[in-house]
């Protein structure tokens, strides 16, 4: 069920966000409406956010940064700015998914719902198998928790489920829809770059860009091997 799922809305122009308030509230979501990004970060209690970066005191980009330093909670990016360098931006920071102004009610309630399952399908993983070591990387799905040579390694919501489907099978290839329909959701709306963005960032992150291989043509793979 979805009528319980709190979502803050951070948005400036009233005559976005009013109107934005009032649909999703009809769905049965509960909202709270802030209009800065001060705001955002003082917020507690909601389970989503939907993100604006034209923001007055704040770039928004930097309210995704900080949300995400201190916060696991889902973030969708609601915004004019639709180049893809301001895609892959959002979605480096820790941006669950990325939607362009204007937009269509539906298909935001649609995506609302995807990434809220998402999370909750994440919250609820673990149990036998949960811990998984390639090399001297060790992947812990029921504590999320990831650690290169014993040094635990700080990583996005996503990176981590990116990082954790691959790890369930170390060395079999997954493929780019597998990744997507895994992660993301089987009804992922945005761009599939978002794959190649969130591997990149783990590889850096790892320190080990030879723990993730590139099957051109077809996915990604955890090396057993290296």
């Amino acid at each position: 069920m979805f009528d319980a799922v709190h979502v803050l809305i951070v948005e400036d122009d009233i005559a976005i966000a009013a109107p934005l308030e009032k649909g999703l509230r009809r769905e049965g979501f509960v909202v709270s409406l802030v209009g800065t990004g001060a705001e955002a970060l003082a917020a507690r209690g909601h389970d989503l956010v939907l993100l604006d970066l034209g923001l007055p005191d704040m770039d928004g980009f930097e309210v995704c940064r900080q949300l995400r330093n201190t916060s696991a909670v889902p973030i969708i990016v609601v915004t004019a700015r639709g180049e893809e360098v301001d895609r892959v931006i959002g979605l480096e920071l820790g941006a669950d998914d990325y939607l362009v102004k204007p937009f269509g009610f539906r298909e935001l309630v649609a995506r609302i719902r995807a990434v809220t399952r998402r999370a909750g399908a994440t919250t609820a993983a673990g149990g036998e198998g949960a811990v998984t070591t390639v090399a001297d990387l060790l992947v812990d799905r029921r504590a999320r928790r990831v650690a290169v040579a014993g040094e635990e390694i700080e990583l996005t919501r996503k990176e981590f489920d990116l990082l954790a489907f691959l790890a369930e099978d170390p060395g079999a290839t997954r493929t780019r829809r597998q990744i997507l329909e895994s992660v993301w959701d089987a009804h992922w709306y945005g761009p599939t770059k978002t794959i190649d963005v969130h591997v990149a960032s783990l590889r850096r992150k790892l320190d080990r860009p030879d723990l993730i291989d590139t099957v051109r043509g077809v996915g990604y793979r955890l090396c057993t091997d290296r």
